[in-house]
């Protein structure tokens, strides 16, 4: 009765073809609605008409609007947003003011949700496959180079694209999030792909029988040009997603600025420094005294 008289109340459907309808019941009553269900009459079990203020007490208060449930348990959320701050180091802030400051009844409990909740489960993903495709890269280009000196050599392009990346982050004053991890990934990949390029180009000099130093000059001329337009390409082409501030931009804008900084950092220290490294690493070689054998 009480239901009929508030939201009314589903007795039955009707049917028209293959068009299904829930017809429901209403108690259509004027004036104060407290009051119409105090007076709302229930039929008790001898057939008398009782009133509803004679079987609950009625009591205005303030509550929910909604109570909601998850896994057969009450649940209240509460909610905030972040700005201008990393995600982490804010909730984790939070974390340690809130157990120093609500102490809750027994049978609570807290739980720290919603993106921070994915943040934490995508990072630990993240733990596992970076060094894994790290390991993977090496595995591949020893095998491609069947040197490990060159393989690390080229590997030596991540923390020259590390560099860049993060000061684009900082002075672009953009937090460090799944986007921007996501970047370090991607720029990671162009980064050892420009290594591969003049590596492999300075090894070929090297087997045409050029000394260290001009086969490095060689291959720096010669794939100079190709290195540098594919990073600029690139840069080009993620520069409007790391300047945009639309609807949307705050995710796609930490993966496109750690993509711009790496590329530019990367591209200058693999044409500056990589060639340097590989000219000392010769020098070492042809300075180690041979060895005797039998």
């Amino acid at each position: 009765m009480i239901e009929a008289a508030a939201k009314g109340r589903v007795v039955t459907q009707l049917y028209e073809g293959e068009r299904r309808f829930d017809v429901a019941v209403r108690i259509v009553q004027d004036g104060d609605p407290i009051t119409n269900l105090r007076n709302l009459t229930v039929s008790a079990p001898g057939g008398d008409r009782i009133p509803v203020a004679q079987l609950a007490e009625f009591v205005k208060t303030d509550g929910v609007a909604e109570i909601l449930r998850e896994g057969n348990v009450r649940r209240l959320a509460i909610k905030w947003s972040v700005r201008e701050r990393d995600m982490g180091s804010l909730v984790a802030e939070a974390m340690q003011k809130v157990e120093a400051a609500v102490k809750l009844p027994q049978g609570y409990t807290m739980v720290w949700s919603g993106r921070f909740e994915d943040q934490q489960r995508a990072l630990g993903r993240l733990y596992v496959i970076v060094p894994l495709v790290i390991f993977i890269i090496f595995v591949l280009l020893f095998g491609a180079f069947q040197s490990v000196g060159d393989a690390l050599l080229i590997m030596l392009n991540l923390p020259f694209a590390l560099i860049g990346a993060t000061l684009a982050l900082y002075l672009w004053s953009t937090t460090f999030n799944i986007s921007a991890a996501v970047g370090y990934i991607a720029v990671f990949g162009v980064s050892v792909l420009n290594g591969v390029v003049l590596v492999s180009s300075i090894r070929q000099a090297r087997d045409d029988g050029l000394p260290t130093r001009e086969a490095i000059e060689r291959g720096c001329a010669i794939r100079f040009r190709a290195i540098v337009v594919s990073a600029i390409v690139a840069v080009i082409g993620f520069l409007p997603a790391a300047l945009s501030r639309g609807i949307g931009s705050e995710i796609q804008r930490p993966l496109a600025r750690v993509v711009v900084g790496g590329l530019i950092s990367s591209t200058a220290l693999t044409l500056l420094v990589l060639p340097a490294v590989y000219e000392l690493l010769g020098r070492r070689r042809t300075a180690a005294p041979p060895s005797l054998s039998p």
